[in-house]
C-alpha cells in the first residue's frame, strides 16, 4: 500500500578533540562549472562561488547552534561522533535522550575526520520543505494561473482521472507532506514550464529519463520518494552521505539542515558531479526558488520545538473491543517516510479483505481536517488545518459511513470502518500515523507513538515490532495472525 556523494572539491580533515573553538571553521570559495539545468546549454556568466570549509586544527571543538528538529543521536551521527562525547563536551547541559533539542542553543562538538565533505550552502530551511505552517496562504493553483505558462494549460491522466497540472502537484504535496511551493519550483527549475508558455517536451518534467516514470505525476512521485529519503534520513541520522548518478560520493556538511539534505539526495540521484554542483549552489535550484517566491531563509518558521511531546492518544477502536496489532512501525506514506505507522485489524473479518461493521474511533478530541479517498485526518489543535500542530492520519477507511470533513469530534467518536480501500492492502485494517507541523513523526525517538499506554517499538524490518504497556513485561508482537500475542483491547 502507499503508506505501507560525489567527490568533493577538497578533502576536509576533522578530528576528535578537547579545546573549544570560538568560531565556525572558515569558508573559502571555489568556482563551479557553468551549466543551465533547465536548458542543458552552457552559459557564459560566471557562477557564484560555492562556499567551502577550510580544515581546522587538530584538537578543536566545533561550534554549532542547534536547529529545529535536532536530536542528540542524530547530531552525533552528523558530526561523526557519539552522544557521550557530545555530553562530555558540553558540561552543564542536560540532553534529553531522544527528544528534540531546544533550537538556537550553542554547543561545542567534537568531530572525527571524514573526507568528501560537500557545500555548506543551505538551499532551503526545513519549513520550506515540509507541507507545514510555512505554506499558509500560498495558493498553488493561483500561482500557476498567474504565471500563465505551459503548466497552466497542462493536464494528464493520474490516479484514475484526467487532472490539471496544479492538482497533480497538490496531490503529491498533500500525500507526501512536501511543500507545494518547493515542488513547483522544482518543475520550473528543470523544465521552465511554470513561466514559459512554449515548452515543447514535457515527457520527463524533472529531467529523470526513466521510461517507467514518464509524465508529471510519475516524475513527482519518484522525486517525492528521493526527497523524503534525504529529509528523514538526515533528521534521524541514518543518512549522512549520498551517491551521485556517476557513483561519486558526498558527505553532507556537518552543519547542514534536513531540507537541504533532501534536495542533495534528489539531485544526486539524477545528476553527475558538474550538474550536481550547480544544482546545490546559490546559482542553482535556490536561485529559481528566490526568483519565484522570496529568499527562502526569510520564509523560515520553527517546525519542531525543544522536547516535543505527543499529546495523549487512545487506541483507534471502541472501549470494550479487542483488535489485532497487525503491523508494527513501517513507512507512513510511500517507502521513505519514517517508520511511524501502526496497523490494527478488527476481529471476525477472516483472512484477506472483507467488509467490517466494526468502527474506527477517534483517538482524541479534534476536528476532521480531511475525509476523502480512504483517508481521515484528525486535527488535534482544532483549527481544521492539517498542516499545523498535531494530526492523526487514518488510512484504509471505507467509504461507507466515513466521517465528513469539518466535523468536530470527541475522543471515541465514530470515524468510519476499516477496509482495504486505498493503496495496497492484504487485509481489512486501519493504518495510523502522526504529523506535527507537517512533519511525519517516527514511532520511536522524539515523541514516541503511544496509544492507551501502549508504546510502539520497531522490529528489524517494516511491519515487525512490538508494543509494550507501561512496563516492558507487558508486550504484544505485531503479526497478521490472530492470537493472544498480538491482541490488544481497551
Amino acid at each position: 500500500m502507499r503508506p505501507v556523494c560525489f567527490l568533493s572539491i577538497v578533502l576536509i580533515l576533522l578530528s576528535a578533540c578537547s579545546a573549544p573553538a570560538q568560531s565556525a571553521p572558515a569558508l573559502t570559495a571555489t568556482p563551479l562549472a557553468t551549466q543551465s539545468l533547465a536548458t542543458d546549454k552552457v552559459v557564459a556568466a560566471a557562477p557564484t562561488p560555492l562556499p567551502m570549509r577550510q580544515r581546522w586544527p587538530f584538537g578543536d571543538l566545533l561550534p554549532y547552534v542547534t536547529q529545529s528538529g535536532d536530536t542528540l543521536p542524530a547530531l552525533a551521527a552528523h558530526f561523526n561522533t557519539t552522544p557521550d562525547a557530545l555530553q562530555t563536551a558540553n558540561p552543564g547541559i542536560i540532553f534529553p535522550a531522544a527528544a528534540t533539542l531546544q533550537p538556537d542553543q550553542p554547543l561545542n562538538i567534537p568531530a572525527n575526520w571524514v573526507p568528501l565533505m560537500g557545500t555548506s550552502f543551505q538551499i532551503v530551511p526545513d519549513s520550506e520543505f515540509v507541507y507545514g505552517p510555512g505554506q499558509a496562504g500560498f495558493s498553488l493553483r493561483a500561482t500557476i494561473v498567474e504565471y500563465n505558462g505551459f503548466l497552466s494549460r497542462y493536464s494528464e491522466f493520474a490516479d484514475e482521472k484526467t487532472r490539471p497540472g496544479w492538482e497533480i502537484i497538490e496531490r503529491v504535496a498533500r500525500d507526501y507532506s512536501i511543500s507545494p511551493r518547493l515542488l513547483l519550483a522544482l518543475v520550473e527549475y528543470r523544465s521552465g514550464a511554470l513561466t514559459q508558455p512554449g515548452v515543447t517536451d514535457f515527457t520527463y518534467p524533472l529531467g529523470y529519463p526513466d521510461p517507467l516514470k514518464m509524465g508529471l505525476h510519475n516524475q513527482l512521485l519518484w522525486a517525492a520518494e528521493q526527497l523524503n529519503q534525504g529529509y528523514y534520513g538526515w533528521r534521524s541520522g541514518a543518512l549522512v552521505e549520498i551517491s551521485l548518478s556517476d557513483g561519486q560520493l558526498e558527505r553532507l556538511d556537518y552543519w547542514q539542515n534536513a531540507g537541504t539534505a533532501a534536495l542533495h539526495t534528489l539531485f544526486g540521484a539524477m545528476m553527475a558531479k558538474s550538474d550536481f554542483e550547480k544544482a546545490v549552489s546559490p546559482d542553482g535550484f535556490g536561485a529559481t526558488f528566490r526568483q519565484l517566491f522570496a529568499d527562502p531563509a526569510k520564509l523560515a518558521v520553527t517546525l519542531l520545538p525543544g522536547n516535543l511531546q505527543q499529546p495523549p492518544l487512545e487506541l483507534p477502536f471502541l472501549i470494550g473491543k479487542t483488535w489485532g496489532f497487525t503491523g508494527g512501525p513501517h513507512p507512513i506514506w510511500g517507502d521513505n517516510t519514517p517508520w511511524g505507522a501502526l496497523d490494527f485489524a478488527p476481529p471476525a473479518v477472516g483472512a484477506g479483505c472483507g467488509y467490517s461493521t466494526e468502527w474506527v474511533a477517534a483517538s482524541a478530541d479534534g476536528v476532521i481536517a480531511r475525509s476523502d479517498e480512504a483517508a481521515v485526518v484528525l486535527d488535534l489543535d482544532g483549527d481544521g488545518d492539517e498542516h499545523t500542530g498535531w494530526v492523526v492520519f487514518y488510512y484504509h477507511m471505507g467509504n461507507d459511513d466515513r466521517v465528513p470533513e469539518g466535523r468536530k469530534v470527541k475522543l471515541g467518536d465514530l470515524l468510519g470502518h476499516p477496509s482495504c480501500e486505498g493503496g495496497r492492502a492484504t487485509g481489512t485494517h486501519v493504518h495510523m500515523g502522526r504529523r506535527y507541523n507537517g512533519e511525519w513523526m517516527p514511532a520511536t525517538g522524539p515523541a514516541p507513538f503511544t496509544l492507551s499506554g501502549w508504546t510502539a517499538h520497531p522490529g528489524d524490518a517494516p511491519y515487525k515490532g512490538t508494543m509494550t504497556y507501561e512496563l516492558p513485561a507487558l508486550r504484544i508482537v505485531a503479526c497478521t495472525c490472530v492470537t493472544a500475542n498480538n491482541s490488544v483491547g481497551r
